[in-house]
């Protein structure tokens, strides 16, 4: 397995939440995320918050996508709640789902918050990008990347045609 991040990796960020989107608060798990991922060597675009839309989310999500990166995570809108639809719109654009990836985010967090496994979350491919909706809270996102980092050399050394 690739241990080493290949050079010029790209990561998008994608905040979802109502909240944040009309300021009432400021988006403290995107930046938690932006920043985990830079500090795994990842130049960041993002955060981009948006509110609780399946159509709004699958647009940013289709643009992310298209951007040419390697990467791109979703934080909030997973949970149980009528207004959490980020793996609604996520369903709407990903080719391949890797359900290992999202099963092992929920397992880590297990542990520690028994509610963890709530969380609706998928993870899969779109071209040679993958995306992986986590929680949106920080304890969520450093679970998350707790998983992620040691897979994401990995994984985009794979989706740009590397060998296993």
């Amino acid at each position: 397995m690739s241990s080493e991040l290949p050079a010029g990796a790209r990561a998008v960020v994608v905040t979802a939440s109502n909240r944040a989107a009309a300021g009432v608060y400021a988006d403290r798990s995107g930046q938690a995320l932006a920043e985990g991922l830079r500090a795994l060597g990842f130049t960041v675009e993002g955060p981009h918050v948006c509110p609780d839309d399946v159509a709004e989310l699958e647009v940013v999500l289709q643009q992310a996508t298209a951007s040419g990166a390697d990467v791109v995570l979703t934080t909030g809108g997973t949970g149980l709640s009528p207004t959490d639809v980020t793996p609604e719109a996520t369903r709407r654009v990903l080719e391949r789902e890797a359900p290992g990836i999202a099963e092992a985010v929920r397992r880590y967090g297990e542990g520690k918050v028994a509610t963890s496994v709530l969380s609706r979350g998928l993870a899969g491919t779109v071209g040679r990008t993958l995306v992986v909706n986590l929680p949106g809270s920080t304890g969520g996102v450093r679970d998350g990347l707790a998983v992620l980092g040691p897979l994401l050399p990995h994984v985009v050394s794979q989706l740009r045609g590397g060998d296993h």
